[in-house]
Protein backbone atom coordinates (compact mmCIF):
# COMPACT_ATOMS: atom_id res chain seq x y z
CA UNK A 1 0.00 0.00 0.00
CA UNK A 2 2.74 2.25 0.59
CA UNK A 3 4.79 1.36 -1.88
CA UNK A 4 2.03 2.18 -4.33
CA UNK A 5 1.49 5.87 -2.58
CA UNK A 6 -1.62 5.14 -1.27
CA UNK A 7 -1.31 7.23 1.97
CA UNK A 8 -2.57 5.36 5.19
CA UNK A 9 -5.37 6.83 6.99
CA UNK A 10 -6.94 6.51 10.40
CA UNK A 11 -9.10 3.73 8.94
CA UNK A 12 -6.08 1.46 7.83
CA UNK A 13 -4.40 2.31 11.18
CA UNK A 14 -7.62 1.49 13.40
CA UNK A 15 -8.17 -1.58 11.44
CA UNK A 16 -4.49 -3.19 12.19
CA UNK A 17 -4.61 -2.04 15.87
CA UNK A 18 -8.14 -3.75 16.12
CA UNK A 19 -6.44 -6.87 14.92
CA UNK A 20 -3.23 -6.71 16.82
CA UNK A 21 -5.74 -6.14 19.51
CA UNK A 22 -7.69 -9.26 18.48
CA UNK A 23 -4.78 -10.91 18.04
CA UNK A 24 -3.36 -10.44 21.86
CA UNK A 25 -0.26 -8.28 20.65
CA UNK A 26 -0.78 -4.83 22.64
CA UNK A 27 2.88 -4.55 21.97
CA UNK A 28 2.14 -4.42 17.75
CA UNK A 29 -1.12 -1.80 18.65
CA UNK A 30 1.38 0.35 20.52
CA UNK A 31 3.71 0.21 17.34
CA UNK A 32 1.07 0.94 15.14
CA UNK A 33 -0.47 3.50 17.38
CA UNK A 34 2.92 5.75 17.53
CA UNK A 35 3.44 5.38 13.91
CA UNK A 36 0.01 7.38 13.33
CA UNK A 37 1.63 10.85 14.01
CA UNK A 38 4.51 10.95 11.10
CA UNK A 39 1.44 9.57 8.55
CA UNK A 40 -0.38 13.11 10.09
CA UNK A 41 -2.94 11.03 11.18
CA UNK A 42 -5.04 12.04 14.53
CA UNK A 43 -6.26 8.75 15.91
CA UNK A 44 -9.90 9.36 16.62
CA UNK A 45 -11.93 8.01 19.94
CA UNK A 46 -12.11 4.48 19.03
CA UNK A 47 -8.71 3.92 18.52
CA UNK A 48 -7.66 5.96 21.42
CA UNK A 49 -10.27 3.57 23.92
CA UNK A 50 -8.52 0.23 22.15
CA UNK A 51 -5.10 1.92 23.05
CA UNK A 52 -6.63 2.04 26.97
CA UNK A 53 -6.35 -1.50 26.70
CA UNK A 54 -3.41 -1.80 25.16
CA UNK A 55 -0.82 0.20 27.28
CA UNK A 56 -2.64 -1.65 30.03
CA UNK A 57 -1.72 -4.87 29.12
CA UNK A 58 1.45 -3.78 28.84
CA UNK A 59 2.17 -2.33 31.93
CA UNK A 60 2.54 0.94 31.12
CA UNK A 61 -0.19 2.08 33.62
CA UNK A 62 0.68 6.32 32.73
CA UNK A 63 0.07 6.16 29.67
CA UNK A 64 -3.04 4.15 30.12
CA UNK A 65 -4.75 6.26 33.04
CA UNK A 66 -4.01 9.33 31.03
CA UNK A 67 -5.85 8.37 28.24
CA UNK A 68 -8.68 7.20 30.13
CA UNK A 69 -8.71 10.35 32.22
CA UNK A 70 -9.14 11.63 28.68
CA UNK A 71 -11.81 9.45 28.12
CA UNK A 72 -13.29 10.71 31.43
CA UNK A 73 -13.35 13.90 30.12
CA UNK A 74 -14.60 13.39 26.36
CA UNK A 75 -16.84 10.72 26.98
CA UNK A 76 -15.18 8.29 24.88
CA UNK A 77 -16.91 5.03 24.21
CA UNK A 78 -15.21 2.45 26.11
CA UNK A 79 -15.88 -1.10 26.01
CA UNK A 80 -15.95 -4.39 28.30
CA UNK A 81 -12.60 -5.44 27.26
CA UNK A 82 -10.66 -2.05 28.34
CA UNK A 83 -12.96 -1.78 31.50
CA UNK A 84 -11.25 -5.49 32.38
CA UNK A 85 -7.67 -4.49 32.20
CA UNK A 86 -8.55 -1.05 34.40
CA UNK A 87 -9.37 -3.39 36.72
CA UNK A 88 -6.93 -5.86 36.10
CA UNK A 89 -4.20 -3.20 36.33
CA UNK A 90 -5.61 -1.54 39.60
CA UNK A 91 -5.53 -4.95 41.27
CA UNK A 92 -1.87 -5.70 39.82
CA UNK A 93 -1.17 -2.49 41.60
CA UNK A 94 -2.64 -2.80 45.11
CA UNK A 95 -5.09 -0.04 44.10
CA UNK A 96 -8.30 -1.74 45.13
CA UNK A 97 -10.50 1.26 45.69
CA UNK A 98 -9.75 2.23 42.21
CA UNK A 99 -11.24 -1.22 40.89
CA UNK A 100 -14.17 -0.86 42.48
CA UNK A 101 -14.39 3.19 41.20
CA UNK A 102 -13.83 2.18 37.78
CA UNK A 103 -16.57 -0.60 38.05
CA UNK A 104 -18.87 1.74 39.23
CA UNK A 105 -17.78 4.78 37.01
CA UNK A 106 -18.29 1.57 33.67
CA UNK A 107 -22.12 0.87 35.21
CA UNK A 108 -22.48 4.75 35.15
CA UNK A 109 -21.63 5.12 31.63
CA UNK A 110 -24.26 2.07 31.14
CA UNK A 111 -21.73 -0.05 30.04
CA UNK A 112 -23.16 -3.83 31.36
CA UNK A 113 -20.38 -5.57 32.85
CA UNK A 114 -19.85 -8.75 31.08
CA UNK A 115 -18.32 -12.17 32.94
CA UNK A 116 -15.04 -11.30 32.34
CA UNK A 117 -15.01 -8.50 33.70
CA UNK A 118 -16.64 -9.73 36.83
CA UNK A 119 -14.02 -12.56 37.28
CA UNK A 120 -11.33 -9.76 36.50
CA UNK A 121 -13.14 -8.23 39.56
CA UNK A 122 -13.35 -10.99 42.09
CA UNK A 123 -9.67 -11.56 41.39
CA UNK A 124 -9.10 -8.13 42.76
CA UNK A 125 -10.94 -8.48 46.01
CA UNK A 126 -9.47 -12.02 46.66
CA UNK A 127 -6.42 -10.50 46.51
CA UNK A 128 -7.55 -7.59 48.48
CA UNK A 129 -9.06 -10.42 51.05
CA UNK A 130 -12.27 -8.87 50.93
CA UNK A 131 -14.62 -11.69 50.47
CA UNK A 132 -17.84 -9.46 51.83
CA UNK A 133 -17.21 -7.78 48.64
CA UNK A 134 -16.64 -10.13 46.61
CA UNK A 135 -20.03 -12.03 47.48
CA UNK A 136 -21.90 -8.93 46.88
CA UNK A 137 -20.20 -9.29 43.62
CA UNK A 138 -20.95 -12.62 42.49
CA UNK A 139 -24.75 -12.11 43.49
CA UNK A 140 -24.53 -8.93 41.41
CA UNK A 141 -23.93 -11.32 38.66
CA UNK A 142 -26.11 -14.21 39.22
CA UNK A 143 -28.93 -11.41 39.27
CA UNK A 144 -27.45 -10.11 35.59
CA UNK A 145 -28.10 -13.31 34.64
CA UNK A 146 -24.73 -14.34 33.76
CA UNK A 147 -23.83 -18.14 34.48
CA UNK A 148 -20.69 -18.55 36.43
CA UNK A 149 -17.70 -20.47 34.72
CA UNK A 150 -14.42 -22.36 36.29
CA UNK A 151 -12.79 -18.96 36.79
CA UNK A 152 -15.52 -17.38 38.43
CA UNK A 153 -15.75 -20.22 40.95
CA UNK A 154 -11.76 -20.10 40.83
CA UNK A 155 -11.83 -16.38 42.30
CA UNK A 156 -14.29 -16.98 44.65
CA UNK A 157 -12.47 -20.21 46.29
CA UNK A 158 -9.52 -17.99 46.72
CA UNK A 159 -11.01 -15.08 48.28
CA UNK A 160 -13.46 -16.87 50.37
CA UNK A 161 -9.87 -19.28 51.20
CA UNK A 162 -7.96 -16.59 51.81
CA UNK A 163 -9.96 -14.75 54.30
CA UNK A 164 -11.04 -18.16 55.65
CA UNK A 165 -14.47 -17.41 54.88
CA UNK A 166 -15.21 -21.55 55.29
CA UNK A 167 -18.10 -22.25 55.17
CA UNK A 168 -18.66 -20.01 51.24
CA UNK A 169 -15.58 -21.73 50.21
CA UNK A 170 -16.91 -25.20 50.50
CA UNK A 171 -20.37 -24.24 48.90
CA UNK A 172 -18.69 -23.42 46.14
CA UNK A 173 -16.09 -26.13 46.03
CA UNK A 174 -19.21 -28.17 46.16
CA UNK A 175 -21.12 -26.45 43.76
CA UNK A 176 -17.87 -27.10 41.32
CA UNK A 177 -17.78 -30.73 42.01
CA UNK A 178 -21.68 -30.73 40.95
CA UNK A 179 -21.15 -29.01 37.61
CA UNK A 180 -18.15 -31.61 37.16
CA UNK A 181 -15.97 -28.53 37.13
CA UNK A 182 -12.15 -29.95 37.75
CA UNK A 183 -10.04 -28.09 40.36
CA UNK A 184 -6.38 -27.38 40.12
CA UNK A 185 -3.51 -28.05 42.64
CA UNK A 186 -3.57 -24.32 43.77
CA UNK A 187 -7.66 -24.55 44.28
CA UNK A 188 -6.68 -27.41 46.55
CA UNK A 189 -4.81 -26.13 48.18
CA UNK A 190 -6.17 -22.60 49.08
CA UNK A 191 -9.31 -24.97 50.26
CA UNK A 192 -6.82 -27.56 52.35
CA UNK A 193 -4.94 -24.36 54.31
CA UNK A 194 -8.12 -22.95 54.90
CA UNK A 195 -8.99 -26.17 56.45
CA UNK A 196 -6.12 -26.27 58.24
CA UNK A 197 -5.81 -22.27 59.67
CA UNK A 198 -9.65 -23.48 60.59
CA UNK A 199 -9.76 -26.82 62.05
CA UNK A 200 -12.09 -28.17 59.47
CA UNK A 201 -10.20 -31.24 59.49
CA UNK A 202 -13.23 -33.58 58.36
CA UNK A 203 -13.48 -31.55 55.22
CA UNK A 204 -9.83 -31.38 54.44
CA UNK A 205 -9.39 -35.39 54.52
CA UNK A 206 -12.39 -34.99 52.40
CA UNK A 207 -10.87 -32.68 50.06
CA UNK A 208 -7.58 -34.58 49.98
CA UNK A 209 -8.94 -37.98 48.78
CA UNK A 210 -11.12 -35.61 46.40
CA UNK A 211 -7.98 -34.64 45.12
CA UNK A 212 -5.74 -37.71 44.52
CA UNK A 213 -8.91 -39.44 43.00
CA UNK A 214 -8.47 -36.66 40.34
CA UNK A 215 -7.03 -36.35 36.88
CA UNK A 216 -5.96 -33.45 36.32
CA UNK A 217 -3.54 -32.54 39.14
CA UNK A 218 -1.88 -34.36 42.19
CA UNK A 219 -0.38 -33.42 45.68
CA UNK A 220 2.32 -30.88 45.90
CA UNK A 221 4.40 -29.56 48.73
CA UNK A 222 2.25 -27.42 49.94
CA UNK A 223 -0.89 -30.09 49.39
CA UNK A 224 1.16 -32.24 52.06
CA UNK A 225 1.89 -29.57 54.87
CA UNK A 226 -1.54 -28.64 55.51
CA UNK A 227 -2.17 -32.37 56.05
CA UNK A 228 0.65 -32.60 58.31
CA UNK A 229 -0.43 -29.24 59.57
CA UNK A 230 -3.73 -30.89 60.85
CA UNK A 231 -2.75 -34.36 61.66
CA UNK A 232 0.06 -32.51 64.22
CA UNK A 233 -2.52 -29.53 65.61
CA UNK A 234 -4.83 -32.85 66.60
CA UNK A 235 -2.08 -34.93 68.10
CA UNK A 236 -2.23 -37.75 65.24
CA UNK A 237 1.90 -38.44 65.76
CA UNK A 238 1.74 -41.71 63.61
CA UNK A 239 -0.72 -40.07 60.53
CA UNK A 240 1.45 -37.26 60.81
CA UNK A 241 4.68 -39.38 60.40
CA UNK A 242 3.31 -41.27 57.50
CA UNK A 243 2.01 -38.05 55.59
CA UNK A 244 5.48 -36.89 55.86
CA UNK A 245 6.85 -40.09 54.37
CA UNK A 246 4.25 -39.72 51.79
CA UNK A 247 5.65 -36.37 50.80
CA UNK A 248 9.05 -37.58 50.68
CA UNK A 249 8.18 -40.46 48.48
CA UNK A 250 6.35 -38.39 45.87
CA UNK A 251 9.72 -36.40 45.54
CA UNK A 252 9.47 -33.38 47.88
CA UNK A 253 11.97 -32.32 50.51
CA UNK A 254 9.82 -31.41 53.99
CA UNK A 255 10.08 -27.69 54.32
CA UNK A 256 10.75 -25.76 57.45
CA UNK A 257 6.36 -25.22 57.56
CA UNK A 258 6.73 -28.85 58.16
CA UNK A 259 8.93 -29.20 60.78
CA UNK A 260 7.86 -26.71 62.41
CA UNK A 261 4.51 -28.65 62.26
CA UNK A 262 5.88 -31.75 63.76
CA UNK A 263 7.17 -30.52 66.50
CA UNK A 264 4.39 -28.82 67.43
CA UNK A 265 3.08 -32.93 67.11
CA UNK A 266 5.43 -34.00 69.19
CA UNK A 267 5.30 -31.28 71.28
CA UNK A 268 1.49 -32.33 72.42
CA UNK A 269 2.42 -35.84 72.45
CA UNK A 270 5.35 -35.51 75.06
CA UNK A 271 7.72 -36.69 72.71
CA UNK A 272 10.42 -34.35 73.43
CA UNK A 273 13.49 -36.75 72.12
CA UNK A 274 11.64 -36.49 68.49
CA UNK A 275 11.59 -32.80 69.36
CA UNK A 276 15.09 -32.56 69.45
CA UNK A 277 15.72 -35.20 66.84
CA UNK A 278 13.48 -33.28 63.89
CA UNK A 279 14.83 -29.78 64.98
CA UNK A 280 18.62 -31.74 64.41
CA UNK A 281 17.68 -32.59 61.10
CA UNK A 282 16.31 -29.39 60.20
CA UNK A 283 20.17 -28.19 60.96
CA UNK A 284 21.00 -31.15 58.70
CA UNK A 285 19.26 -29.87 55.92
CA UNK A 286 20.83 -26.65 55.77
CA UNK A 287 17.42 -24.58 57.32
CA UNK A 288 18.32 -21.63 59.53
CA UNK A 289 15.42 -21.55 62.49
CA UNK A 290 13.26 -19.14 61.97
CA UNK A 291 10.90 -16.61 64.14
CA UNK A 292 8.01 -19.25 64.15
CA UNK A 293 10.18 -22.40 64.45
CA UNK A 294 11.41 -20.61 67.17
CA UNK A 295 7.99 -19.94 68.99
CA UNK A 296 7.02 -23.49 68.57
CA UNK A 297 10.19 -24.70 70.81
CA UNK A 298 8.51 -22.03 72.94
CA UNK A 299 5.40 -23.70 73.16
CA UNK A 300 6.92 -26.70 73.86
CA UNK A 301 8.61 -25.72 76.62
CA UNK A 302 5.11 -24.65 78.17
CA UNK A 303 3.91 -28.20 78.10
CA UNK A 304 7.06 -29.76 79.49
CA UNK A 305 8.02 -30.73 82.91
CA UNK A 306 10.99 -28.23 84.31
CA UNK A 307 13.17 -31.46 84.88
CA UNK A 308 13.09 -32.07 81.32
CA UNK A 309 13.60 -28.31 79.99
CA UNK A 310 17.26 -28.62 79.78
CA UNK A 311 17.46 -30.43 76.15
CA UNK A 312 15.11 -28.18 74.75
CA UNK A 313 16.75 -24.86 75.96
CA UNK A 314 19.91 -26.46 74.25
CA UNK A 315 17.78 -25.99 70.82
CA UNK A 316 16.34 -22.82 71.37
CA UNK A 317 20.55 -21.58 72.01
CA UNK A 318 21.42 -23.20 68.91
CA UNK A 319 19.03 -21.62 66.92
CA UNK A 320 18.52 -18.13 68.32
CA UNK A 321 21.04 -17.69 71.52
CA UNK A 322 19.79 -14.53 72.83
CA UNK A 323 16.47 -16.19 72.97
CA UNK A 324 17.98 -19.20 74.93
CA UNK A 325 20.40 -16.76 77.45
CA UNK A 326 16.27 -15.89 78.22
CA UNK A 327 15.11 -18.61 78.41
CA UNK A 328 18.17 -20.40 80.66
CA UNK A 329 17.95 -17.23 82.57
CA UNK A 330 13.84 -18.28 83.87
CA UNK A 331 14.58 -21.60 84.44
CA UNK A 332 18.11 -21.64 86.22
CA UNK A 333 18.53 -17.63 86.65
CA UNK A 334 19.04 -15.53 89.49
CA UNK A 335 16.82 -13.04 91.38
CA UNK A 336 16.36 -9.33 90.14
CA UNK A 337 14.72 -8.36 86.07
CA UNK A 338 17.30 -5.84 85.16
CA UNK A 339 18.81 -7.48 82.60
CA UNK A 340 16.26 -9.64 81.45
CA UNK A 341 13.78 -6.95 80.69
CA UNK A 342 16.61 -5.26 78.60
CA UNK A 343 17.51 -8.91 76.69
CA UNK A 344 13.90 -9.45 76.46
CA UNK A 345 13.06 -6.16 74.69
CA UNK A 346 16.32 -7.23 72.32
CA UNK A 347 14.57 -9.89 71.53
CA UNK A 348 11.09 -7.97 70.97
CA UNK A 349 12.86 -5.79 68.96
CA UNK A 350 15.04 -8.63 66.83
CA UNK A 351 11.88 -10.37 65.71
CA UNK A 352 9.09 -9.76 62.49
CA UNK A 353 6.31 -7.98 63.55
CA UNK A 354 4.15 -11.02 62.31
CA UNK A 355 5.25 -13.13 65.70
CA UNK A 356 5.94 -10.46 68.61
CA UNK A 357 2.75 -11.31 70.45
CA UNK A 358 3.47 -14.97 69.81
CA UNK A 359 6.50 -14.91 71.78
CA UNK A 360 5.59 -12.83 74.04
CA UNK A 361 2.90 -15.01 74.83
CA UNK A 362 4.93 -17.85 75.00
CA UNK A 363 7.28 -16.59 77.08
CA UNK A 364 4.66 -15.02 79.99
CA UNK A 365 3.20 -18.76 79.68
CA UNK A 366 6.73 -20.20 80.49
CA UNK A 367 6.65 -17.86 83.50
CA UNK A 368 3.31 -18.76 84.45
CA UNK A 369 4.47 -22.36 84.30
CA UNK A 370 7.48 -22.13 86.60
CA UNK A 371 5.46 -20.35 88.87
CA UNK A 372 7.89 -16.85 88.07
CA UNK A 373 4.35 -14.26 88.66
CA UNK A 374 6.74 -11.24 88.76
CA UNK A 375 8.97 -12.12 85.35
CA UNK A 376 5.70 -12.78 83.73
CA UNK A 377 4.60 -8.89 85.09
CA UNK A 378 7.30 -7.47 83.70
CA UNK A 379 7.35 -9.45 80.23
CA UNK A 380 3.68 -7.86 80.32
CA UNK A 381 4.70 -4.66 81.13
CA UNK A 382 7.21 -5.33 78.43
CA UNK A 383 4.17 -5.60 75.89
CA UNK A 384 2.48 -3.15 76.47
CA UNK A 385 4.91 -0.39 76.43
CA UNK A 386 6.17 -1.62 73.22
CA UNK A 387 2.71 -1.96 72.11
CA UNK A 388 2.50 -5.63 71.34
CA UNK A 389 -0.62 -5.69 73.79
CA UNK A 390 -3.16 -3.08 73.32
CA UNK A 391 -6.12 -1.68 75.38
CA UNK A 392 -6.04 -4.52 77.71
CA UNK A 393 -7.59 -2.03 80.09
CA UNK A 394 -10.29 0.25 79.10
CA UNK A 395 -12.25 2.59 81.78
CA UNK A 396 -15.94 4.82 81.17
CA UNK A 397 -17.96 6.31 83.56
CA UNK A 398 -20.11 3.07 83.90
CA UNK A 399 -17.45 0.11 83.34
CA UNK A 400 -13.60 -0.80 83.43
CA UNK A 401 -13.57 -3.65 81.45
CA UNK A 402 -10.18 -6.13 80.79
CA UNK A 403 -9.79 -7.23 77.92
CA UNK A 404 -8.11 -10.91 77.10
CA UNK A 405 -9.25 -11.61 73.74
CA UNK A 406 -6.17 -12.58 71.57
CA UNK A 407 -3.87 -13.26 74.99
CA UNK A 408 -2.41 -16.84 75.28
CA UNK A 409 -3.94 -18.47 78.94
CA UNK A 410 -0.50 -17.58 80.35
CA UNK A 411 -0.54 -14.23 79.42
CA UNK A 412 -4.58 -13.82 80.33
CA UNK A 413 -4.25 -14.54 83.98
CA UNK A 414 -1.48 -12.31 84.39
CA UNK A 415 -3.17 -9.75 83.01
CA UNK A 416 -6.29 -10.57 85.14
CA UNK A 417 -3.54 -10.44 88.64
CA UNK A 418 -2.01 -7.28 87.07
CA UNK A 419 -5.80 -5.90 86.43
CA UNK A 420 -6.73 -6.80 90.22
CA UNK A 421 -3.77 -4.87 91.29
CA UNK A 422 -4.64 -1.98 89.79
CA UNK A 423 -8.09 -2.37 91.04
CA UNK A 424 -6.90 -2.62 94.54
CA UNK A 425 -4.88 0.29 94.00
CA UNK A 426 -7.44 2.55 93.18
CA UNK A 427 -10.28 1.63 95.92
CA UNK A 428 -6.79 2.08 98.83
CA UNK A 429 -6.61 5.62 96.86
CA UNK A 430 -10.22 6.31 97.35
CA UNK A 431 -10.92 6.80 93.60
CA UNK A 432 -14.93 6.14 92.47
CA UNK A 433 -15.08 2.47 90.83
CA UNK A 434 -18.17 2.48 88.50
CA UNK A 435 -21.52 0.72 88.97
CA UNK A 436 -19.80 -2.10 86.66
CA UNK A 437 -16.61 -3.96 86.24
CA UNK A 438 -16.31 -7.07 83.43
CA UNK A 439 -13.80 -9.32 81.75
CA UNK A 440 -14.16 -9.83 77.94
CA UNK A 441 -12.23 -13.31 77.18
CA UNK A 442 -13.99 -13.36 73.60
CA UNK A 443 -16.84 -15.60 72.91
CA UNK A 444 -14.53 -18.18 70.52
CA UNK A 445 -12.27 -20.78 71.34
CA UNK A 446 -8.99 -22.11 69.97
CA UNK A 447 -9.51 -24.58 66.59
CA UNK A 448 -8.44 -27.06 67.78
CA UNK A 449 -8.83 -26.73 71.25
CA UNK A 450 -11.95 -28.39 73.44
CA UNK A 451 -11.49 -25.97 76.18
CA UNK A 452 -11.78 -21.99 75.14
CA UNK A 453 -9.99 -19.04 77.40
CA UNK A 454 -13.41 -18.13 78.84
CA UNK A 455 -13.24 -21.73 80.71
CA UNK A 456 -10.34 -21.10 82.06
CA UNK A 457 -10.57 -17.66 83.03
CA UNK A 458 -13.98 -18.98 84.79
CA UNK A 459 -12.12 -21.79 86.67
CA UNK A 460 -9.23 -19.34 88.06
CA UNK A 461 -11.72 -16.70 88.87
CA UNK A 462 -13.65 -19.93 90.71
CA UNK A 463 -10.54 -21.07 92.65
CA UNK A 464 -9.77 -17.21 93.76
CA UNK A 465 -13.73 -16.96 94.62
CA UNK A 466 -13.50 -13.80 92.39
CA UNK A 467 -16.92 -12.08 92.40
CA UNK A 468 -17.29 -12.01 88.51
CA UNK A 469 -20.17 -14.48 86.75
CA UNK A 470 -20.28 -15.18 83.09
CA UNK A 471 -22.89 -13.19 81.44
CA UNK A 472 -26.06 -14.29 80.22
CA UNK A 473 -26.05 -11.79 77.38
CA UNK A 474 -22.89 -10.86 76.60
CA UNK A 475 -21.23 -14.39 75.02
CA UNK A 476 -17.61 -13.98 76.33
CA UNK A 477 -18.08 -11.56 79.02
CA UNK A 478 -17.69 -12.12 82.78
CA UNK A 479 -19.80 -9.68 85.43
CA UNK A 480 -20.01 -8.60 88.80
CA UNK A 481 -23.23 -9.09 89.36
CA UNK A 482 -24.20 -7.06 92.70
CA UNK A 483 -25.26 -3.73 93.26
CA UNK A 484 -22.51 -1.29 93.60
CA UNK A 485 -22.03 -1.15 97.38
CA UNK A 486 -21.87 -4.92 97.44
CA UNK A 487 -19.73 -5.15 94.67
CA UNK A 488 -17.30 -3.02 96.00
CA UNK A 489 -17.29 -4.65 99.24
CA UNK A 490 -17.29 -8.28 97.90
CA UNK A 491 -14.17 -7.17 95.66
CA UNK A 492 -12.26 -5.10 98.49
CA UNK A 493 -12.95 -8.18 100.73
CA UNK A 494 -11.74 -10.88 97.71
CA UNK A 495 -8.39 -8.33 97.16
CA UNK A 496 -7.62 -8.13 100.85
CA UNK A 497 -7.91 -12.01 101.25
CA UNK A 498 -6.22 -12.56 97.91
CA UNK A 499 -2.97 -10.31 97.65
CA UNK A 500 -2.09 -10.76 93.56
CA UNK A 501 0.48 -7.72 93.30
CA UNK A 502 3.28 -8.23 90.33
CA UNK A 503 5.92 -8.63 93.27
CA UNK A 504 4.72 -11.46 95.43
CA UNK A 505 5.49 -14.04 92.93
CA UNK A 506 4.51 -16.81 95.18
CA UNK A 507 1.28 -15.83 95.38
Amino acid sequence: MVKRGVKPGNVTFSTIISCARSCYLPNKAVEWFEKMQSFGCLPDDVTLSVMIDAYGKLGDVAMAMSLYDRARTEKWRLDNVTFSTLIKMYGVAGNYDGCLNVYEEMKALGVKPNLVVYNTLLDAMGRAKRPWQAKAIYRELIKNGLFPNRATYGSLIHAYGRARYCDDALIVYKEMKEKGMDLNTQLYNTLLAMCADIGFTDQAFEIFEDMKSCDTCSPDSWTFSSLITIYSCIGEVAEAERMMTEMIESGFEPTIYVLTSLVQCYGKAKRNDDVVKTFNQLLDMGIEPDDQFCVCLLNVMTQTPKEELGKLIDCVEKANPKLGSVVRYLVDGPEGDGEFRIDASEIFGSVTDGVRRAFCNSLIDLCVNLDLLDKACVLLDLGLTLEIYTDIQSKSQTQWSLHLRGLSVGAALTAFHVWINDLSKSFESGEDLPPLLGINTGHGKHRYSEKGLAGVIESHMNELNAPFRESPDKAGWFLTTQNLRHQVLALHQFLLCHDLRCGNSNK
